[in-house]
C-alpha cells in the first residue's frame, strides 16, 4: 500500500470576511500553531475619524491611506528571506472591496489607477480563509464589542459588506480558498468549535473548498 503523502502546511495565509467574523482571533492563532509571522491589518487611520463624521473627501482619504499601508505591509514580506510560514489577518484585495462600497465615481476612479499600479507587486496567499457570516449574527458581535467607531454602522451597510464579499469570492481563483460559514459557529466564544476549524486546516485545500460546521447540539 502506497504512503500517503505527508501534509504540508500553506506558507503564506490569508484571513478575510466581514467586520467582527472573527479573522484576527484566527490569524493570531493559526500564527501561534503554525509558529509564523502574523500580519495585522492597520487600524491607526488618522483619517477614520472623519470618514465617520462623513466629512466631504474623508473617504477617499481614508481609503488611500489603507491601500498605501497594506501595500507597504504585504510588498516586502520577505518570504524568500525568512523561512517562517507568514499569516495575514487580511487579503489586499479587501482595500478595493471598501473602496467601492465608500468611494463614488470619481474618487473610485482615482483610487483605482493606485490599485492597478499596487496590485503587481504583492504575492498571492498559498491559501485564503473566507469566514462568512449573515448581517444579524455580525450586528450581534458589534454589539457584544461594543466599539464606539462601530456602533453606528447601519445593518443596510453590513447587508452591503456581506454581498460585497459574497460576490468577490465567488470568482475568486488567485490562491486555494476554504469558505467557512460562521452563521451556526462561534470558534471565538466557545471551543469546540475552534478545535473543529483548526481540524479541517490541518487537511490540504485545493481549489475551492467549503466547511460548513452544524454548530451546537
Amino acid at each position: 500500500m502506497p504512503l500517503t503523502p505527508k501534509f504540508t502546511p500553506p506558507r503564506y495565509v490569508a484571513v478575510e470576511g466581514p467586520i467582527r467574523v472573527g479573522k484576527s482571533t484566527l490569524a493570531r492563532i493559526l500564527a501561534e500553531r503554525m509558529h509564523a509571522r502574523l500580519v495585522a491589518d492597520p487600524d491607526d487611520n488618522p483619517y477614520l475619524a472623519d470618514f465617520y463624521a462623513e466629512r466631504p473627501g474623508a473617504a477617499l482619504r481614508a481609503q488611500l491611506h489603507f491601500l498605501l499601508t497594506r501595500y507597504q505591509q504585504l510588498s516586502d514580506l520577505g518570504l524568500e528571506r525568512d523561512p517562517r510560514p507568514v499569516v495575514c489577518d487580511y487579503l489586499f484585495e479587501r482595500d478595493r472591496i471598501f473602496a467601492a462600497l465608500t468611494l463614488d465615481d470619481a474618487e473610485l476612479q482615482l483610487y483605482e489607477r493606485y490599485y492597478q499600479l499596487f496590485r503587481p507587486q504583492i504575492s498571492n496567499p498559498d491559501l485564503v480563509i473566507y469566514l462568512q457570516a449573515s448581517p444579524d449574527v455580525l450586528r450581534k458581535r458589534l454589539k457584544k464589542k461594543r466599539d464606539p467607531r462601530e456602533r453606528d454602522l447601519s445593518h443596510a451597510y453590513l447587508r452591503e459588506v456581506v454581498e460585497a464579499y459574497e460576490h468577490f469570492f465567488f470568482r475568486y481563483e488567485a490562491s486555494n480558498l476554504l469558505v467557512v460559514n460562521t452563521t451556526e459557529i462561534d470558534f471565538v466564544e466557545r471551543n469546540q468549535d475552534l478545535q473543529g476549524l483548526l481540524r479541517r486546516l490541518s487537511e490540504p485545500v485545493k481549489g475551492t473548498q467549503y466547511f460548513l460546521p452544524l454548530g451546537p447540539e
